[in-house]
Order: structure tokens, then sequence, then C-alpha cells
């Protein structure tokens, strides 16, 4: 390809991004207002020529019956679409309706492949998820190891659900040496980001520690929380 010719095909491929994006603007505006016909007219065909985020909001359009009849065998066709183009919140979404049996036959393995997907984009509940799923043993081998190591990518996050699991590994020593301290200072950071039972499991660990114990986990907490996550002990 010539200098000219690419230079022009460039132009021509640019040209249709942007459109394509003032498009889908327009559509996610109009959906957000309430406009589904509007939305719906912007996403079809955004979709069709392969626009992962129109897809997925097509899916979910499908999914509801919001301006088209709803049709469960369309929005997963939609959410396929979206995810197997590395669209993260297709492939959480899809996991989680294989996982549950939501519209689509039930498999874990299912499950655990769209959710390592969305996991290794750092989709923290995704993440999460996986690790309940090497927890369980859901459509992989048990490994507590694995487990932990995805509870932990989403707890540094700042994932309550993965903190308050995080937290009961090192309580139990499954996947961790068990470790009191560190058990504590995740269920703290759990209950501080709004985890229900975490200041409960809070007071039954501190049950088998010390006050040294107890301080030197808070101090942990506070600088694992001014950290951002990043000094966690």
């Amino acid at each position: 390809m010539n200098k000219l010719r690419l230079g022009l095909f460039l132009i021509l491929l640019f040209g249709w991004i942007g459109q394509s994006w003032a498009d889908y603007s327009e559509g996610f505006v109009a959906y957000h207002s309430g406009d589904y016909k509007t939305a719906l007219n912007e996403f079809k065909p955004l979709a069709q020529q392969g626009h992962s985020d129109a897809q997925y909001n097509l899916g979910y359009m499908y999914l509801y019956g919001q301006s088209v009849l709803q049709s469960d065998k369309e929005a997963v066709k939609w959410y396929r679409l979206a995810a197997q183009q590395g669209h993260s919140d297709a492939q959480k979404d899809l996991a989680f309706m294989y996982r549950y049996g939501d519209r689509v036959l039930q498999s874990d393995k299912e499950a655990v492949k769209w959710y390592r997907l969305a996991a290794e984009q750092g989709y923290a509940k995704a993440q999460y998820n996986l690790g309940y799923m090497y927890e369980t043993g859901g459509g992989v081998l048990q490994n507590y190891k694995e487990a932990v190591k995805w509870y932990r990518l989403a707890a540094e996050q700042g994932d309550a659900d993965a903190q308050n699991n995080l937290a009961i590994m090192y309580d139990n020593g499954k996947g961790v040496l068990q470790n009191y301290i560190l058990g504590h200072m995740w269920f703290n950071l759990a209950a501080y980001n709004g985890r229900s039972n975490a200041t409960l499991l809070l007071t039954v660990i501190a049950d088998n520690m010390d006050s040294t114990q107890i301080y030197e986990a808070q101090k942990l907490a506070q600088q694992c929380l001014a950290s951002n996550y990043k000094n966690c002990g």
C-alpha cells in the first residue's frame, strides 16, 4: 500500500471510529434518559458492525425487553459477542449466568472460563468470583492457593467480599500460613468497606489474639488503607 492510499485509509478509518463513537455516545445518553427507542436505533447497527460496548448494551436491552421483545437467546448472543472481543463486563455477566444457570444451561466450567478472562483484565469482582470457584472447587480442581491469589488481587482493589474471604483464609490457614494478625487486618478493611458480617468475624478472630497482636493488626490496616492497598503486610 503506497503512502497516498495508506493516508486515505487512515483518514477513513479514524473518521469511521469518530462517527461510531459519536453514535454510541448518543445511544448511551438516550438510554440513560429513558429513551430506549433511540438507544436501540443507535446501538443495534453498531453492534452488528462489531462495536463491543454496543453489543453489551444491546444484550442488556434484550435481557430486560427494553424497546425490543424480551429474548434470553438474543441477550446471551450479544453478551457472548462482546465477551469474545474482551469486554470485561460482558465476560463477568456471562460468567454469572453460567454459574447460576440464569437464562443458559448451568455450567461451572463455562463460568470459570469467563470469570478468568475478566479477572485477567483486572476486573475485581471477577477476580473475587474466580477465587471463590477455586476455594469451593466449582468448575476447577479445588486449590486454596489459587483462591488466595485471586482473592488478594481483588482485595487490593478494595473489594470487600474478597477482603472478607481472604481474611477467612488467613484465619483458617487455607492456602496461606495461619496468621491472625493479617486475618484481623483484612476483616477490619472488609468491615470498613461495608461487608456486613465482617465486624462480627473481626470480634471472633480477636478472641484468639492478645492486645499486642490486635494493635499490630489495626496498625497494618491503617497502613494498608493509607497506601491504597500497596503496603498491606
